[in-house]
């Protein structure tokens, strides 16, 4: 019996050694994958209320980080203000220098000599964001790159980008181009607000050009339900990068992740961001009139009508803009044409389009009311862009002509009321 006892005391010494054992290996593993996380140095992030700019998670939000191919969101805003100034249009033919030629990949391999469309060109910096084509937007609003990255880095600050500091066009390795994630959230949300048609690019999700396709290398566009951009990037200095744009319930967030492992890591982590931080946006309830970002300025002299049907009140900075307000009821009761230029899941984006059209056609929408009008899209409310009173169908017709011709905008035309 004693030595029963005793080969009882020694198993179950041995069987409290092996789970002490076992527990301290997997609490040594949970302290090594918990400190691998932390020290992990290209790490950042940041998820944007955009409605009220409030953020509702930052890490190392401030700490510079490399951009990588996030930098082409740069060099499509530069490209985006230049189309806007009317510097160059969406059919120019740009030239392929031997030096855009060269740039190690991701490319689409364009040949020295040759020439590139510029819508094609932005579609190539979207999906493939190829590195050569980036070398090609460059040279030809600039002259060089060189130059380029000196305008893209002043015309940064003035965005308020103030940690952020361009060498190149791509976002190839250089160790002086640096940003934070602070500052590519800014970015993002400037070039929707900014350019709201033509932030349509970021949403494709393919491009064909001669003979190939190119799948867009953003995959949370065809993954997470409302997903509609922004970009991706990788170099190895920065690890794997992401921007995102996402839009739910009527509310859109925008997030930025450095430093992910692998792609399909940074992804995995930013649905878990996306996904928190929607609850936080939730959280701080629907955003008053005095809590919203300013909007972009529509061109004066022309009126401006919010159909957001009866009993609701226009927000008071949009009044102050000096601008007409008209009621829908008011809306419905002038004679003439409307041109829609398209439909958005938020009303400063519409009432952008709407704005940036005006610009585009003063000659033929000058004068003409903007209607930001709601409608009902499924469980969502759409916002249609829409110019109203124009005087005859041959006007309307032209403008639409122009605009899908020109800036590539949408355009439909309608009868005024319907």
């Amino acid at each position: 019996m004693p030595n029963a006892l005793a080969l009882f005391a020694v198993t179950a010494r041995g069987s409290a050694a092996r789970c002490g054992l076992l527990i301290g290996l997997l609490m040594a593993a949970m302290l090594a994958t918990a400190s691998t996380a932390s020290a992990n140095p290209r790490y950042a992030s940041i998820i944007v209320d955009v409605e009220t700019g409030t953020v509702v998670h930052a890490r190392h939000a401030d700490a510079r980080r490399f951009p990588a191919s996030l930098t082409k969101i740069m060099t499509l805003y530069m490209a985006f203000e230049a189309l806007e100034r009317g510097e160059v249009s969406l059919d120019d033919q740009l030239i392929v220098s031997p030096r855009a030629a060269a740039q190690p990949p991701s490319k689409i391999g364009v040949r020295a000599g040759s020439t590139i469309r510029l819508e094609d060109a932005i579609l190539a910096l979207v999906t493939k964001s190829a590195n050569d084509v980036a070398v090609v937007v460059a040279e030809a609003l600039a002259g060089t790159e060189w130059q380029f990255a000196r305008d893209m880095t002043e015309r940064a600050r003035q965005l308020g980008m103030s940690s952020t500091t361009f060498k190149n066009a791509s976002g190839l390795p250089n160790s002086e181009q640096v940003t934070t994630a602070r500052d590519m959230a800014t970015l993002s949300m400037r070039i929707m607000a900014d350019f709201p048609s033509r932030y349509a690019y970021f949403q494709t999700t393919r491009f064909s050009y001669k003979g190939k396709t190119y799948r867009n290398h953003n995959k949370l566009l065809t993954r997470y339900e409302g997903a509609d951009g922004i970009k991706t990037g990788y170099i190895r200095a920065s690890g794997f990068n992401l921007a995102a744009s996402v839009v739910r319930n009527g509310r859109r967030v925008v997030a930025v992740v450095f430093g992910g492992r692998t792609g399909r890591s940074r992804d995995d982590h930013m649905v878990a961001l996306l996904n928190r931080g929607f609850t936080q946006v939730a959280a701080l309830g629907v955003p008053t009139p005095d809590r919203l970002p300013p909007r972009n300025p529509v061109r004066p002299g022309i009126s401006l009508a919010l159909a957001t049907g009866a009993g609701t009140q226009v927000q008071p900075e949009t009044a102050s803009e000096g601008f007409s307000l008209v009621s829908r009821a008011e809306a419905r009761g002038v004679v003439g044409w409307t041109v829609q230029v398209g439909a958005f899941g938020r009303y400063e984006l519409a009432q952008g389009a709407a704005a940036a059209a005006v610009r585009h056609m003063p000659e033929l929408l000058q004068g003409a009311q903007v209607l930001v009008q709601p409608t009902e899209h499924g469980s969502d409310t759409l916002f249609r862009a829409r110019l109203t009173g124009l005087q005859t169908q041959s006007t309307a017709l032209e403008a639409c002509r122009r605009l899908e011709r020109q800036h590539s905008t949408p355009c439909l035309v309608v009868r005024d009321g319907v």
